[in-house]
């Protein structure tokens, strides 16, 4: 694929990439495509997506009839430990997606992202959605693809019967709302405290008024911050607070099961994001469902309204052997009407401009795209067992963990794993 620029990864200004390289290989610049010919994969772990991206494909694949587009799906969890090794050998992921964070900063280190900066299908995208996929260089490697929201579902109806007509403006008042939920006989919360992969997405709003700067975790993962800050042991004090409302068996809890009593009706609220709002409907949920983050601090002192996150990041492949129809492929998921039918086809908000919104679910919450948001913060993290510790400290609270002595176990481990 044409000789590469001699450009660097990604790292963090005068920081070391994973391995304690000072600096990424070089990038290779992916050339403007030919005609798109041959078998391509498309790796990703989105199971759910599965029908609609084939009949993105079919449509792919009657504009190029000499090309062809396998998806590689993974499970998510399995994804995020296997996917570099596999790509780099190749044959699978010509096409290939990279959660924001520490996945798609260890897949730049490793080579494995072509550039696309050059590639004039950049342009169809919100420019301020796809930072995440940029390097430290303003290289565009990857393309969110998804603009998810990582906040807690809420029924509305719920929220309705219990005497609230929006969502609450502080802490109090949302402590408030639990408390007259449960006077209703349901769980405010239905958390997956059993399953780290989204028992940590509560955290992002949780810390998001609560930290004296938006880069918090960055800050803790670089030991400019601690676990055993106020900042964070007054977050951990409030989980503890949050504990009575939710669910029993929180603690153990998977996704699927909290997706479960969400629907049913018997939990107001679900804490994971609204990348879980095609489940609950499948499962049966026919209430209006909104988004709501609660505000841990008082009204005045609130930055943030909610959470969102850029991820999903497509990129094409330095190891593909069929570059242009990978090119190819990216450049035709990159056209508003092709997002606009994985959008409207998966219930997953777009950062692609111009996409038409049709689904339901989708109209009710587009408003999030221009409220006051933060970009999730526990992807901030670029090491999985320095994020593991801190969000597991969340857990061991609502067991029964006093704050300071989770927050110190918490700190133990950042400093074990910190480089340096």
């Amino acid at each position: 694929m044409l000789a590469g620029c001699a450009l660097p990864g990604t790292t963090r200004p005068g920081s070391a990439a994973p391995g304690g390289a000072t600096a990424g290989p070089a990038l290779v610049g992916v050339p403007p495509p030919g005609p798109a010919s041959g078998a391509i994969s498309f790796a990703h772990w989105r199971g759910e997506d599965r029908a609609v991206l084939d009949e993105i494909i079919a449509g792919f694949v009657a504009e190029n009839p000499d090309a062809s587009v396998r998806q590689d799906i993974t499970p998510s969890s399995d994804y995020q430990s296997t996917a570099l090794l596999r790509i780099r050998r190749g044959g699978t992921g010509d096409v290939f997606t990279a959660f924001r964070g520490a996945q798609f900063v260890d897949m730049v280190a490793a080579g494995l992202y072509g550039d696309l900066s050059a590639q004039p299908f950049t342009d169809n995208y919100l420019p301020r959605l796809v930072r995440s996929g940029r390097d430290a260089s303003g290289n565009q490697l990857g393309l969110p693809y998804q603009y998810v929201f990582n906040m807690p579902l809420v029924n509305t109806d719920l929220l309705a019967a219990a005497g609230a007509s929006s969502a609450p403006a502080d802490w109090d008042g949302f402590l408030g709302l639990c408390e007259a939920l449960r006077g209703l006989g349901v769980a405010p919360i239905a958390w997956p405290g059993g399953e780290p992969a989204n028992a940590g997405q509560l955290l992002n709003a949780m810390v998001m008024n609560n930290a004296p700067t938006d880069d918090m975790f960055t800050a803790i993962e670089a030991g400019t911050a601690r676990a055993t800050d106020d900042w964070f042991l007054t977050t951990l004090r409030q989980y503890a607070q949050l504990a009575p409302y939710f669910q029993p068996g929180a603690i153990g809890a998977a996704s699927e099961p909290c997706q479960q009593v969400f629907a049913s009706g018997g939990a107001a609220m679900l804490a994971t994001g609204s990348f879980h709002l095609t489940a609950v409907r499948e499962l049966g949920a026919a209430f209006p469902v909104d988004l709501l983050a609660p505000i841990t601090t008082d009204a005045a002192s609130a930055r943030h309204q909610g959470v969102a996150n850029a991820t999903f990041l497509v990129g094409v492949s330095t190891a593909s052997e069929q570059p242009d129809t990978a090119v190819r492929f990216v450049e035709y998921l990159s056209r508003p009407e092709v997002a606009s039918r994985y959008a409207n086809g998966t219930v997953q908000h777009s950062t692609v401009a111009g996409v038409e919104y049709t689904d339901p679910d989708l109209r009710a919450t587009v408003r999030w795209l221009d409220a006051p948001v933060i970009l999730a913060p526990r992807f901030q993290f670029e090491n999985l067992d320095i994020r593991s510790a801190v969000e597991n400290a969340c857990v061991e609270v609502v067991r029964g963990v006093p704050p300071e002595q989770a927050a110190e176990a918490a700190q133990t481990v950042v400093d074990q794993r910190r480089p340096g």
